[in-house]
């Protein structure tokens, strides 16, 4: 579709149908500090030059650093079939099945992305996807507190502080009364993560049985990739599971789009926001696909909608669901060995660093270096490398504390070169 820009007399027109004097009468709500200085925009180019300028911008990206990078968001290898599957017209420019009955294709692979998700996580029901993993947090908190209709919620100091940011913004006329600690008395809910934010392992299990008895539930954050080794939250007694996805089949792609991951149990299942897709025959036996369970549009109905932020992201979800079916079970442990024995394998190189996990890690983990970790970030990136989160930037450590992530991507070159640049940046 090309865009027609309106000509003058098409402006005077409007301004006389709305009744304003100029186009600048329409910004005079907004107060002159805010508004942008200028709009000095240079005249047209032609498509030629257009794509000449952009692949010379493009050229300057620099790509060669190796990234040690993760805080929730990863870089893993994506099968070349994921594009090529995921980018396939039916798929890539459906929307969205507002008339359900006419969206067959788009219902089976939401069917299919909840039941792969199901089994994944060991849990008994999965919604058709949320934005990302941070809203998805603030989704399982409403959700409990509709399932328990308490408004005290509990938060672990295992969760990524940028999920806790988005959690407090997203509540803030709520009235909900958010808490740190792990005591489940009078909660809706205690929300944990596994691995934590630092990347060490934790068991819940213990912690289920106690929200058990005081009849709160248990949000777990999880990172997809990890459950090909470690206990899935079904197993833990989670009542309610939910995921940053990206680390299934998206690229990293400067924040989004992203993939949120839901799955509850049984109690929670009415009480879950976004669409779930349910598999039928009709009249002549066909197997079919239809929106089930909620009332048809339920989450466009603003104050009495489950959420009003929810939207199933049905591409990248489809993208996880392919990443996932070409993987299969024994790919995902083979991927999660990988990333676990990569990442200890340069934990045990970095010996002039401190670690500060206080038990097992998967794939990340976080040291104090001999000194201010934006620093040595900083001086890193010319020599081929990002080496980290930098901690103290998120508040979620000291200015010498430094959160690293090893994926299957890094060879035992890449980690060796590492070490080595590392060890020369921190000790100098």
């Amino acid at each position: 579709m090309s865009w027609i820009p309106a000509t003058e007399d098409d402006i005077k027109d409007m301004l006389g149908v709305i009744g304003a004097a100029s186009v600048d009468d329409l910004f005079s709500t907004v107060p002159e500090e805010v508004r942008a200085p200028r709009w000095d925009l240079p005249a047209g180019i032609s498509e030629m030059a257009v794509r000449d300028r952009l692949a010379k911008l493009a050229g300057r990206n620099e790509t060669t650093a190796v990234s040690f990078l993760g805080g929730g968001y990863y870089d893993h290898y994506i099968p070349a079939a994921v594009d090529a599957l995921s980018g396939r017209s039916e798929f890539y420019t459906a929307y969205t099945p507002y008339q359900p009955e006419c969206s067959q294709g788009t219902l089976q692979a939401i069917y299919e992305y909840q039941s792969v998700i199901c089994r994944l996580t060991n849990m008994e029901y999965a919604n058709a996807s949320l934005y990302d993993g941070g809203t998805a947090v603030f989704e399982a908190v409403t959700t409990a507190v509709r399932v328990t209709r308490r408004t005290r919620v509990v938060v672990h100091d295992s969760v990524n502080p940028r999920y806790v940011d988005m959690l407090m913004a997203h509540t803030a006329n709520l009235g909900l009364d958010i808490v740190c600690g792990d005591d489940p008395e009078d909660a809706a809910c205690v929300i944990a993560q596994n691995p934590t934010f630092l990347g060490s392992l934790r068991d819940y299990t213990e912690l289920s049985e106690r929200c058990k008895a005081a009849k709160a539930l248990l949000v777990l954050s999880f990172y997809p990739v990890s459950l090909g080794l470690l206990k899935t939250p079904g197993e833990m007694g989670a009542d309610i599971a939910i995921a940053e996805g990206q680390s299934l089949g998206l690229p990293l792609g400067f924040g989004g789009p992203y993939l949120g991951i839901m799955a509850v149990n049984q109690r929670c299942l009415r009480k879950m926001p976004g669409r779930i897709a349910g598999a039928t025959e009709d009249a002549q036996g066909r197997r079919g696909y239809v929106l089930t369970l909620q009332a048809r549009e339920q989450h466009i109905r603003r104050e009495k909608a489950m959420s009003n932020i929810c939207s199933n992201q049905a591409l990248c979800a489809l993208r996880a669901l392919i990443h996932l079916c070409l993987l299969g079970p024994e790919g995902l442990r083979e991927v999660a060995t990988a990333c676990h024995a990569k990442a200890e394998y340069l934990k045990s190189k970095l010996d002039f660093a401190e670690c500060l996990n206080d038990g097992p890690t998967f794939n990340e983990f976080a040291v104090r270096l001999p000194r201010a970790a934006n620093r040595v970030v900083e001086e890193l990136l010319p020599r081929g490398f990002h080496a980290g989160l930098p901690l103290a930037e998120i508040g979620a450590g000291d200015e010498d504390d430094l959160l690293i992530a090893v994926t299957e991507k890094h060879g035992r070159a890449d980690l060796d070169a590492f070490a080595q640049a590392l060890k020369e940046v921190a000790c100098n």
